[in-house]
């Protein structure tokens, strides 16, 4: 009987310790487990470049030359497209107000009523009206030529400097082409030189190719789309300054009768 209980306490005495060395050996995996997957997300923010990091990165491994007057071109066509889009903005006016005030002023006080209403609005429709009311002395056919010749200036004004957003347009691609025909050459130069077509030498080149044209094609596309806008907007109101000449010369006919 004494030998059996010593049997089975050796016995459990066995399992207790195979129980714990398993126990801890599947502890020191999860653990280590644990510890890896901590380690690599810790990494991996670490790695990982932010949206304006990676830009700059790619900025300058496109090369300053031509990076930068591409860029250079970005900037202008911005300036230039945000101004256009505040003064056309500006410009705009609420034809049907300003034609009953002006037909009002003109039932009500006349040809210098309906001046004044002109003078205190703003926008290129109110300087039409005013050329026009300022010529009624000398007859309707003088209304009329003042009108079309003052409206062309008015067109003038409104697409002023909107050629330059078209040549930037156009512009920056080209630079971006170019940069992708020197990337080329510079990696035959480099295979010309080592006398070898290693993949290394050629990778540099062909980089510097792709994220010059990338970068172009870039800020072409961001341009065309204030390009449009402010097309857009202008022929709006180049549309509205024809309605309201013509209606302006319906107001002085109905006001001579």
């Amino acid at each position: 009987m004494k030998r059996l209980f010593s049997i089975l306490a050796i016995t459990g005495m066995m399992a207790f310790g195979t129980v714990n060395a398993t126990t801890n050996a599947n502890t020191s995996t999860v653990a280590t487990t644990v510890a890896s997957m901590t380690q690599d997300e810790t990494a991996a923010p670490a790695e990982e470049l932010g949206f304006h990091q990676e830009l700059k990165k790619r900025f300058i491994e496109g090369g300053p030359g031509f990076m930068g007057i591409v860029l250079l071109c970005l900037i202008l066509g911005l300036a230039i497209a945000i101004e256009r889009i505040i003064f056309l903005n500006l410009s705009t006016t609420n034809t049907k107000k300003l034609t009953q005030e002006v037909e009002d002023a003109l039932a009500s006080g006349g040809v210098d009523a309906a001046k004044e209403v002109c003078r205190n609005t703003k926008g290129p429709i109110a300087s039409i009206y005013y050329q026009g009311l300022d010529r009624t002395d000398e007859g309707l056919d003088a209304v009329e030529k003042a009108v079309v010749a003052y409206g062309g200036v008015q067109m003038g004004q409104l697409e002023k400097n909107v050629s330059w957003i078209s040549l930037f347009i156009a512009l920056a691609p080209m630079l971006g082409f170019m940069g992708t025909v020197i990337g080329m050459i510079q990696a035959f130069d480099k295979i010309e030189a080592a006398g070898d077509m290693q993949p290394s030498l050629v990778a540099g080149g062909i980089k510097v190719a792709l994220l010059t044209t990338v970068f172009g094609l870039v800020v072409a596309m961001i341009l065309q789309v204030f390009y449009n806008y402010i097309i857009a907007k202008i022929d709006s109101i180049v549309n509205d300054m024809e309605d309201a000449s013509i209606t302006l010369m319906d107001l002085l006919i109905r006001n001579k009768k």
